[in-house]
């Protein structure tokens, strides 16, 4: 039976902090795709407070989180454990995406990694709802290590290569709605 928690208190902290990977799922107002994507590296999740937390969005396929943010702000975080404890946790909120040239992004430097070549912004959640259920037929799997291709195929992109994936496949979802704005900073402009 599912549970629901008033705030992210010390064991569910702990439940996010031993979870390798989680997942965000976002979509339009009306019609559309579903977006669900897989997220990994450790050091790019923070919990800001006992009701908000923070990722670092980095460069993949396309920018359909960032375009259903934009749209309405609706999203769930899922974290799993493929351990032998059973659970699942999803937090539902509200968020918003901060670009790496503004004040509440240095802001937010600190509770991240930035050594990833391909930052492209930060997520913010304002959680309205927290809940567990059980997971039980989440199979067993064991971490081997992070994956460190992404971070490797970034650092051999160029400015021009971002450049092309802002105003081509970043600039809108796959269903129209507009994601990175022209302007939005390349990763090499990004202090480190």
């Amino acid at each position: 039976m599912a549970k629901v928690f008033p705030h992210l208190d010390e064991a569910l902290r702990k439940f996010i902090e031993e979870q390798s990977m989680f997942f965000v799922a976002t979509a339009p107002v009306e019609g559309g795709r579903v977006n669900l994507s897989p997220k990994g590296y450790r050091d790019t999740f923070a919990i800001l407070d006992d009701r908000t937390i923070a990722y670092l969005d980095l460069y993949g396929s396309g920018a359909e989180t960032i375009a259903h943010l934009r749209e309405n702000g609706r999203i769930t975080i899922m974290f799993c454990s493929f351990t032998r404890t059973s659970k699942i946790l999803r937090l539902f909120g509200t968020g918003r995406v901060i670009r790496p040239d503004s004040a509440e992004f240095d802001a937010l430097r600190p509770h991240f990694g930035l050594q990833h070549p391909g930052i492209r912004a930060a997520i913010v959640v304002e959680i309205d709802r927290i809940a567990d259920s059980c997971g039980y037929s989440v199979p067993y799997l064991e971490l081997v290590d992070e994956r460190p291709v992404l971070d490797a195929l970034h650092r051999r992109r160029t400015d021009d290569d971002f450049a092309r994936r802002i105003a081509g496949d970043n600039s809108a979802s796959l269903d129209g709605l507009p994601a990175l704005e022209p302007d939005h900073p390349l990763p090499s402009a990004i202090p480190r």
